[in-house]
């Protein structure tokens, strides 16, 4: 632990260099150093409390179904929900839900970690997917407090460097009181890492949640001639532009939606669209999209469903490029018909069932995306390939393996009402 505390404090100061310098360009709140540092901006309210940390938005995405569950069993329980960035900061915030404090992750050194939580108070800690903090698990083990981790992921990569510090990692493990692994790979690593069976529950891949729409299209297009770019990062903005030029000379009346991951990119984004002489509206500046509008930048947080009940068809972002590739269950609950990159690593038991049943359209460049959408254009192929989706999907979205968990937690912290009913 000594090592990694050395190492810790070493990543701490980079931090501290790289704040200092997103202040100066005015890219950080000026309170997220405290935060970082376990500073708390809100009283702590009284009643039970259960701190749940989710990376980002995706991962916030996927809790937001457990949230939801939490605070309508036990509407007595408060959360503090930690992210480790501000996008996702502001995501959480966005929901407008009163039982829950949003902050950002208190950094992993002990001293930071007992400020956190003399002043939070949880009686557990959940964490989604794939954050494994020795010093937070350790905090939590010497306060009594019981770790749960659900949708795990470990990928190979990560078993083999846990592996190489074999005493930080048995400690580390020792924190948790309840795993479910999101597919069984990562499972097994688990076990391999030494992780005890009579703590891992069934798995449950938290990004396949209900199939069903919540919003109505909002937006002056015709959704079958209406692409979604959905979630992108650094350079898929500039493919999917291309693709869309290319595509329009074939189809005058498509329109494109770009919502980036992080809307604090979109300034990039609004140059890139005018570069490609392209006519579009800016949703964060009260732009209202017209006949004439080509492009709507959507840099708004929240807002995704309007954008998926907009879009006939949807590519998901993060599949260009190397990280990971977002979920493809909100576009198939909305009828969307779906494009991704080769790049699905994080939902890949999702993708391979949607190639499986030829229910999604992998693209590679801009010409194979162009291609694509020519392809989908229209309404009746877009119903067909988003009901396929639906039904090679609907077989992954069964929540009710979260009851081990449920029923585990509300042990855990001696709150009934949060288990699971009995039929």
């Amino acid at each position: 632990m000594s090592v990694y505390r050395f190492i810790a404090r070493i990543a701490v100061g980079l931090y501290i260099l790289r704040h200092g310098w997103r202040r100066l360009t005015g890219a950080a709140k000026p309170k997220a150093l405290a935060g970082r540092f376990g500073y708390a901006d809100r009283p702590n309210l009284p009643g039970p409390r259960i701190w749940l940390h989710a990376a980002s938005n995706g991962e916030l995405a996927s809790a937001r179904g457990v949230i939801n569950t939490l605070l309508t069993r036990a509407p007595d329980l408060r959360i503090v929900l930690t992210t480790n960035t501000e996008t996702g900061q502001a995501l959480a915030e966005s929901w407008g839900i009163g039982q829950i404090d949003v902050a950002l992750a208190p950094l992993d050194l002990p001293g930071v970690l007992r400020r956190f939580l003399k002043h939070w108070q949880p009686s557990a800690l959940i964490v989604v997917e794939n954050e494994l903090w020795p010093e937070r698990f350790a905090a939590c083990q010497r306060s009594g407090i019981p770790v749960f981790i659900i949708g795990a992921r470990l990928s190979a990569t990560s078993l083999r460097n846990w592996s190489y510090v074999p005493c930080l990692t048995r400690r580390m493990l020792g924190a948790i009181r309840y795993l479910s692994a999101q597919d069984p790979a990562s499972e097994e690593r688990f076990r391999t890492l030494g992780l005890a069976s009579d703590r891992i529950g069934p798995i449950i891949n938290l990004k396949s949640g209900p199939l069903t729409a919540t919003a109505k299209a909002t937006l002056p297009f015709e959704r079958s001639h209406t692409l979604l770019a959905a979630s992108t990062h650094p350079g898929e903005e500039n493919i999917v532009l291309h693709a869309f030029v290319q595509a329009k000379k074939l189809i005058p009346d498509l329109r494109l939606i770009i919502a980036p991951r992080h809307p604090r990119r979109s300034n990039d984004i609004a140059s890139m669209i005018a570069r490609h002489g392209l006519n579009f509206a800016t949703r964060s500046k009260g732009e209202a999209p017209g006949p004439d509008t080509q492009v709507y930048l959507a840099d708004t947080m929240g807002e995704m469903d309007l954008w998926y009940a907009s879009a006939g068809m949807c590519f998901t972002g993060g599949s260009l490029v190397d990280h990971g590739g977002h979920t493809p269950f909100e576009p198939a609950a909305f009828g969307s018909a779906i494009l991704h990159g080769p790049h699905v690593s994080n939902s890949a038991p999702a993708y391979s069932a949607l190639r499986n049943a030829s229910a999604a359209t992998e693209v590679t460049d801009a010409e194979t995306l162009a291609d694509a959408i020519i392809n989908l254009a229209n309404a009746s192929v877009q119903s067909a390939r988003a009901s396929a989706a639906r039904q090679a999907l609907g077989s992954l979205g069964d929540q009710s393996q979260l009851d081990g968990f449920y029923a585990a937690l509300a042990c855990g912290i001696a709150l009934p009402a949060l288990a699971p009913t009995t039929p």
